[in-house]
């Protein structure tokens, strides 16, 4: 009775990582198994028994070693590149928030983020529009873009144009000239964005998608890395009066405020508004367009 209690106690409690590893197994065999042969494009062939794929008709689609998707689903401990799990995703057609879920539970950062703006609703994109000549967007706690009116986009640069994953106010305002151009006090600017951001990432520290934007600042700019490390911090404050130079207007005097839209911190509405009735004349100005 003793050496069995011994025996018993001696196997080790699962990690995090062993219960990760663990949960993508079974999601990938639930997955592999609703995809039919004729919806990949496969023969079904006269002794088929497995309900959905066949894991070395996976590894075919998905063009891996068959081993290798075998020991994924076996919960084995192996290295996951982001261009596998895409062409896995693809091979299972996985829709968008499964997608998501892999890479999740994979730990690894999706190399085709969303472009839909998730989780900004009808009611909030309404609300940005109705906004305007006032320049507004919806940012989440990373600062990525997830929403935006005309005139923010006018204000910023032409965001339409920028690549989803490069819609992050840290990554513009280290990196996109046209932005940095817009910042009066600049050195205070990127100061006090450095150290928000690091205030942030103290509760995402193990976030895959917040490491790879620290990564991506880190390599790009070197004043991004001058600041990092001097391990600041502060606040998102929810409101601050900012001034802003923006080429076609001049001299842009603006009150922004940061109003949540969930539990804080989370998803916030940022809005820029007029100080003055001559900023309130330049932001209407920058709303028509050159042209108008």
């Amino acid at each position: 009775m003793t050496t069995m209690l011994q025996e018993f106690r001696a196997v080790p409690a699962p990690t995090a990582d062993d219960v990760r590893r663990g949960e993508l197994a079974a999601f990938l065999r639930s997955r592999r198994e609703r995809v039919s042969p004729e919806q990949a494009g496969l023969p079904r062939g006269p002794r088929r028994r497995t309900p959905g794929l066949r894991r070395e008709e996976v590894a075919h689609l998905a063009a891996v070693g068959v081993t290798w998707y075998t020991w994924l689903e076996q919960a084995r401990d192996i290295k996951v590149s982001p261009q596998v799990l895409d062409a896995v995703a693809r091979a299972l057609q996985l829709d968008r928030s499964e997608r998501s879920h892999l890479f999740a539970l994979a730990g690894a950062v999706d190399p085709l983020p969303e472009t839909d703006c998730p989780g900004v609703s009808a009611d909030l994109r309404m609300m940005l529009d109705r906004l305007e000549p006032f320049p507004a967007c919806i940012q989440n706690s990373r600062y990525d873009i997830l929403a935006y009116n005309r005139t923010y986009s006018a204000l910023m640069c032409d965001l339409d144009k920028l690549p989803p994953e490069e819609r992050n106010c840290m990554w513009l305002a280290f990196t996109n000239a046209e932005v940095r151009a817009t910042f009066v006090d600049r050195e205070e600017t990127i100061r006090a964005m450095a150290a928000k951001f690091r205030a942030a990432m103290a509760e995402h520290l193990a976030d895959p998608a917040w490491k790879h934007l620290l990564a991506k600042l880190l390599r790009a700019s070197p004043e991004f890395r001058a600041l990092w490390a001097r391990h600041e911090v502060a606040p998102v404050t929810a409101y601050r009066v900012r001034t802003l130079w923006h080429a076609r207007t001049g001299e842009l005097h603006l009150n922004h405020t940061s109003l949540w839209t969930g539990p804080h911190p989370g998803g916030r509405l940022v809005t820029f508004t007029p100080a003055d009735a001559t900023t309130h004349e330049r932001l209407a100005a920058l709303t028509r367009g050159p042209t108008a």
